[in-house]
C-alpha cells in the first residue's frame, strides 16, 4: 500500500520545475513574489511544492546572501473552524518568533508582531475585507462589540450600566490579546493594518531572512476562503524579503474570482484581478507514457524488501534516465534492470505489469497519467489480492489488473454484461471475449456493438492475459465491493443484495436507506458491513468521504455495527484523519472512544481542535476557539 501523501522524494521528474520556481525565487531578490503552482487534483502540487522548497535550501550561499525560512500553511484544514486568514498571519507570526528565538536576534520585534496577529484575531480585523476598511465599515468581534456600545453611548448618552458593558468588553479583549488591544482604543484599522507590515517587514529585516510560504490546497476551499486567503496575503503579508508559493488550480481560483464579482460580466477583471493574486502562474507538467510507467515501477520499488540505499541509488538513476527521454531514451524494465543486478522475481513481474499499463493509464480519460489516481488503483489491486490470499482465492495478479482497470474505466454497461456472463457461466469464463481478443492481439480492427463500442474497449482488450478462457469467479469474488458477486448460494437476501448495491453505488444517500435496512437479518448487516469496510479501506483522507455516509446509515439501523466501524476509524492512520470528521460523527454513541485515541494520536492540531470545539459545544460553556 503507498499513503496519499506528498514527498520530498522525486518520483514524477518534477525537479526540473521545482528548481525552475527557486531560481525565480531567488532572482527576485528581495522583491516579493507569488507564484501559483498550478494543476489538477492529484497532479502532484504539494510535492512540487515540497521540492521547491528542498531545491532552495540546498542552494550554495555566498557571504551576505540571505537565509531562506519556510512555513507550510494548508488553508484548508482551518476551513469552517478557524478563520484562514488570521490563522495564516498566525502560523507565520510564531515562526518567526521561534526564529528570533533561536537566533537569538530580532526576539522584540518578532514578539511584538506575535502580539499585533494576535489582536487582529481577537477583534476579527483580519476577517474584514479591505474594501470594508476603505469605505468605513466598523470592525466585528469584541472590537466591533466596543464600537457598537460607543455607538450607542455618542447617540443615546451613556449610563452607568452602558460604561460597565463598555469597561468589560475592552477588559475581555485586553486580557485576550495580552494587554496590546487595551492600549490601541484610540487607533484605527488602517493604522493597525499598516503598524501590523511595519513590524513584519522590520522583523525579516532584522532576522536577515527571506520568508517563503508554501501555500497548499488552496483549491479545495470554498471560493469565499479562497479569494480571502489571497486577499489576506496581498494586504498584510506581501512586503520586501517575501514569497509566496501557491499550490492550487488557476481554474478553481478564476472561478472562486468569477464567484468574487458575482454579476459582474466582465471576463478582463477577472483576469486582471487573477493576475493581481498571482504574478508568476506555473503549470505542473502532464505526465507522459514514460513518466507513468517510471512512477509505477518506483512505487513498486518503494514497496520492496530492498534496502534504503539501493531505492534511492534506483531512483536517482530513473530521475536521470528521465530527463534525456526527450533524446529518445526508455525507462521500462530492460533499463531498470541495469540499474540493480538482483531484483526478487516478484518485482520484476510488477515491472512487467508496469511496463503493459503505463499507456493505459496515460490515456485513459479516468486516469490520464494523474498520480494520485494512479496510486489509488494500485492500491485496489494490492487490497484484492490480500483479500484473495487471506481468503485462500487464488487469483492471478495480472488477470486481477485487467479486470480492475475495465472496472474502473470501462462502460459501466459493458462491465455488467461481463459480471452477468461469468455468473451464467459453469466455468466462469466470459467466452463472448475470445474473438475479440484474438482479433485486438493480432491488430485487427474490432468490430463492437454497444455498450462495448469505444476506443477504451479496443485497447484494454490487447492487455495480456486473454480473459475469455480465464475463470474469473475468483477474480469477482474478491472485487464485489464494486459489483456484487450475488449469486443463489450467496447469503444475501434479494433485499438485502439490492441494498447493497444502493450503498455501494450512491454511498451517501444512505441516509434514505436507514428504515429499509433496520428490516435486515443481523447476519445480512454483517456481510452488508463487509462490504463497506472493504471500500473504506481505499480511502486516504478521512474527513467526510461518502462512503462514511453509508457506514454510518447502517450503524443507525444496527447499533451493534457500531463497535467495528468504531474500530475501522480508530485503526486510520493519525495522517489521514481531517477535522471535519469530527462533527460528522460526535454524537455517534460508539464515538467516544474513537475521539479519545484521535487525542492521544499524532492528529493533526486542527482536528484535536476540532474534538475540544466540540466538547465545548456539548457542555455549553461557551468556551469555543476563536
Amino acid at each position: 500500500m503507498w499513503p496519499d501523501n506528498e514527498t520530498t522524494r522525486d518520483f514524477l521528474n518534477f525537479s526540473g520545475v521545482a528548481d525552475t520556481v527557486a531560481e525565480i525565487i531567488v532572482q527576485a531578490n528581495g522583491r516579493p513574489i507569488s507564484i501559483g503552482v498550478s494543476g489538477s487534483w492529484g497532479i502532484g502540487k504539494s510535492s512540487l511544492i515540497k521540492l521547491t522548497a528542498v531545491s532552495l535550501a540546498k542552494r550554495p550561499r555566498s557571504e551576505g546572501d540571505r537565509e531562506f525560512i519556510f512555513v507550510e500553511f494548508n488553508a484548508w484544514l482551518y476551513q469552517g473552524y478557524d478563520d484562514a486568514r488570521a490563522a495564516l498571519m498566525d502560523v507565520i507570526a510564531s515562526k518567526l518568533e521561534e526564529e528570533a528565538e533561536k537566533r537569538k536576534t530580532a526576539v522584540g520585534k518578532a514578539k511584538e508582531l506575535l502580539k499585533r496577529v494576535k489582536w487582529f484575531r481577537v477583534a476579527k480585523l483580519a476577517a474584514t475585507s479591505a474594501a470594508a476598511f476603505a469605505l468605513g465599515v466598523p470592525p466585528v468581534g469584541l472590537a466591533g462589540e466596543i464600537y457598537e456600545i460607543g455607538r450607542k453611548a455618542l447617540s443615546g448618552g451613556a449610563d452607568k450600566a452602558l460604561i460597565g458593558e463598555a469597561a468589560k468588553k475592552a477588559g475581555e479583549a485586553a486580557e485576550a490579546a495580552g494587554g496590546f488591544l487595551a492600549a490601541r482604543m484610540d487607533t484605527s484599522p488602517p493604522r493597525e493594518i499598516q503598524a501590523l507590515r511595519d513590524a513584519f517587514e522590520e522583523t525579516l529585516n532584522e532576522l536577515a531572512v527571506t520568508l517563503v510560504v508554501l501555500v497548499d490546497d488552496l483549491d479545495r476551499c470554498l471560493p469565499e476562503t479562497t479569494i480571502s486567503t489571497l486577499e489576506a496575503i496581498r494586504l498584510f503579508l506581501f512586503l520586501k524579503n517575501t514569497a509566496f508559493v501557491i499550490a492550487a488550480d488557476n481554474d478553481m481560483i478564476k472561478y472562486a474570482v468569477r464567484r468574487h464579482f458575482e454579476g459582474v460580466d466582465n471576463d478582463l477583471l477577472v483576469t486582471n484581478y487573477f493576475d493581481k493574486l498571482i504574478q508568476l502562474p506555473i503549470r505542473v507538467p502532464p505526465l507522459g507514457t514514460q513518466e507513468v510507467r517510471a512512477y509505477m515501477m518506483l512505487l513498486f520499488v518503494e514497496n520492496s524488501s530492498l534496502s534504503d540505499e539501493v531505492k534511492e541509488k534506483i531512483r536517482a538513476g530513473v530521475g536521470a534516465q528521465l530527463q534525456q527521454t526527450w533524446q529518445g531514451k526508455r525507462v521500462d524494465r530492460a533499463f531498470i534492470q541495469t540499474l540493480y543486478a538482483d531484483f526478487p522475481a516478484e518485482l520484476i513481474g510488477r515491472f512487467d505489469s508496469a511496463d503493459r499499463l503505463a499507456p493505459l493509464m496515460t490515456r485513459a480519460t479516468g486516469i490520464a497519467g494523474n498520480p494520485r489516481l494512479i496510486k489509488r488503483f494500485l492500491n485496489a489491486l494490492a487490497i484484492r489480492m490480500t483479500m484473495s490470499r487471506a481468503q485462500g482465492v487464488g487469483v492471478d495478479e495480472a488477470v486481477l489488473a485487467k479486470l480492475l482497470l475495465f472496472e474502473r474505466l470501462g462502460n459501466v454497461a459493458a462491465y455488467a454484461e461481463l459480471v452477468a456472463a461469468v455468473n451464467a457461466s459453469d466455468s466462469g469464463k466470459p467466452a463472448f471475449l475470445a474473438e475479440w481478443e484474438a482479433k485486438a492481439m493480432q491488430g485487427e480492427d474490432v468490430s463492437l456493438a454497444a455498450p462495448w463500442d469505444d476506443d477504451f474497449t479496443r485497447e484494454w482488450l490487447t492487455l495480456p492475459p486473454m480473459l475469455s478462457q480465464t475463470d474469473l469467479r475468483g477474480a469477482l469474488y474478491v472485487s464485489r465491493e464494486h459489483a456484487p458477486l450475488i449469486t443463489p448460494a450467496d447469503r444475501l437476501s434479494s433485499e438485502a443484495a439490492q441494498l447493497l448495491e444502493a450503498l455501494l453505488a450512491h454511498p451517501d444517500m444512505g441516509a434514505a436507506l436507514v428504515e429499509r435496512l433496520a428490516k435486515v437479518s443481523r447476519a445480512e448487516t454483517t456481510v452488508i458491513m463487509d462490504r463497506l469496510l472493504e471500500v473504506a479501506h481505499q480511502q486516504q483522507e478521512w474527513g467526510v468521504p461518502p462512503i462514511l455516509d453509508a457506514c454510518l446509515a447502517l450503524v443507525r439501523a444496527d447499533p451493534g455495527q457500531g463497535a467495528r466501524l468504531a474500530a475501522f476509524l480508530r485503526d486510520r492512520p493519525a495522517a489521514q484523519i481531517q477535522p471535519n470528521i469530527v462533527a460528522k460523527i460526535a454524537d455517534e454513541p460508539w464515538a467516544s472512544g474513537v475521539l479519545e485515541q484521535w487525542e492521544r494520536s499524532a492528529v493533526r492540531p486542527p482536528v484535536k481542535a476540532a474534538i475540544t470545539r466540540q466538547r465545548s459545544n456539548r457542555r455549553g460553556d461557551g468556551n469555543i476557539a476563536v
